[in-house]
């Protein structure tokens, strides 16, 4: 085994067949795969992916560093939005990014000023655990116009954002790619209008685009279950066990 435990070569069974695995994470599958049993102590397994996880950690340190993220939850609020706002803010902190919340989805990434903020490891604590979404979220006319992506563009040069984390469903993931691809043009209206200048342009010439889908529809591709979803199966399956007292009780059918 290497000293890092960054990779190691570990021998599967599974009936009648012998294979190795030499990647940390394929080695993470197969320990809790039920189908494959490991030829290693169990606890050495676990210590072994607790070090090598944590060396993968510890090489992200800092790769953010002099970069700034910010995330919007836009769209049908949907449970699982808090988590995955905290998932995002916490990890850029962690590399050393600067992270922005954006407070009331794209209108407030329109309206900019108070609407975005700077976040610390406290600005996501204690709303794992909270449904909806604690940024806030809202439909906005003004992004679906040119003349509001050109406001949304000027903002987040004004506080040196290039990467944009979008949480939402198919229409806050379409707009976020018709702003991306927009991205350069938008740059050089602001310079025309002399709002920036050519340097600015230049050093925020590219914009980052991440979409995590939160729709309790489960109706985009690429993903097997989005954010909410998992959520509004347990909602509907309390439901229909709470009516079915009533059914019974009036020795009815509910359909």
């Amino acid at each position: 085994l290497a000293p890092c435990f960054s990779r190691c070569t570990v021998r599967v069974l599974k009936v009648g067949c012998e294979k190795k695995v030499t990647s940390t994470y394929a080695c993470c599958y197969f320990f809790i795969s039920r189908n494959y049993q490991l030829l290693l102590p169990s606890n050495f397994c676990c210590h072994l992916l607790t070090m090598a996880a944590s060396n993968d950690l510890e090489k992200l340190r800092m790769t953010g560093a002099g970069k700034a993220i910010a995330v919007l939850t836009s769209g049908g609020d949907a449970q699982g939005m808090n988590a995955a706002v905290r998932a995002v803010t916490r990890m850029g902190l962690y590399v050393g990014a600067k992270v922005y919340l954006i407070y009331e989805g794209y209108e407030g990434l329109v309206e900019g000023g108070e609407n975005i903020k700077k976040a610390n490891w406290l600005s996501v604590s204690n709303i794992i655990q909270l449904g909806g979404t604690v940024i806030g979220s809202a439909r906005c006319k003004a992004f679906m116009t040119r003349e509001g992506r050109l406001l949304a563009a000027h903002n987040l040069v004004q506080h040196g954002i290039t990467n944009l984390c979008v949480i939402g469903g198919d229409g806050s993931l379409t707009g976020a790619n018709i702003f991306r691809t927009e991205w350069s043009g938008l740059l050089q209206d602001l310079v025309g209008q002399g709002k920036i200048s050519q340097d600015v342009a230049r050093k925020y010439s590219h914009l980052n685009i991440v979409g995590l889908v939160g729709s309790i529809d489960n109706d985009f591709c690429g993903t097997d279950m989005t954010i909410g979803t998992d959520s509004a199966l347990h909602r509907i399956m309390e439901v229909i066990d709470a009516i079915t007292t009533t059914a019974q009780s009036h020795q009815r059918t509910f359909v």
